[in-house]
């Protein structure tokens, strides 16, 4: 498959500069401050909602946590952890809410019975996040999403004011990256991942 360097001459300059950007994405970690203003912020969720939504259902649910409500967070972690596992080791849990200086919960509204199914309703916060990455990265700062057992405890979900049929698919980690180089993890080459379908098989 081509790379940048083997692609075909008529590729623009503005063309050939989001393709770079587009492919030195990474997630960074650890992240620091200075996170993203209230109107960058603001520009990742506007990217976020271009994500396709078959059937128009709107089931992004992206909630925001900053400054002290992290510390809040902190002992809804511990005290999750703490139901799950009474002799486990909470605070490193807890630790996890103040690991960047900005952290979104990744959550999905499902509407049951529908003609899109559950699943496709997933996708499309997943296909949100993922511009939100891309959004970020494009601003300057590092986004890292993960998920765990944070992220699948109903205390933690309830008490994010999540309706108990609400998916809880993870965390958005948003700062600074402390470390600017590109290090992020190898890619595998597309060909190891794509093929080209020609029609079925002969009997």
């Amino acid at each position: 498959m081509p790379t940048l360097d083997t692609m075909p001459p008529a590729l623009s300059d503005a063309q050939r500069a989001a393709l770079d950007m587009l492919m030195s994405r990474h997630s960074p970690w650890p992240l620091t401050e200075p996170a993203p203003s209230a109107p960058e912020l603001d520009l990742v969720f506007q990217a976020a909602l271009r994500a396709p939504d078959h059937g128009q259902l709107r089931p992004w649910r992206f909630i925001v946590i900053r400054g002290d409500a992290r510390h809040a967070l902190a002992k809804v972690f511990a005290r999750a952890a703490r139901a799950r596992d009474p002799d486990g080791n909470a605070e490193r849990f807890a630790s996890k809410a103040l690991s960047a200086p900005v952290l979104i919960a990744l959550g999905v509204r499902i509407v049951h019975g529908h003609k899109v199914p559950a699943s496709e309703q997933v996708l499309a916060v997943g296909a949100g996040v993922m511009n939100m990455l891309n959004a970020l990265h494009v601003l300057g700062y590092g986004g890292f999403w993960a998920s765990g057992l944070n992220s699948r405890d109903p205390l933690v979900r309830r008490e994010l004011g999540l309706d108990a049929g609400d998916e809880l698919i993870g965390f958005l980690y948003v700062g600074t990256p402390k470390d600017r180089s590109d290090r992020g993890a190898a890619r595998p080459d597309p060909d190891a991942c794509v093929s080209e379908w020609t029609g079925p098989a002969a009997p």
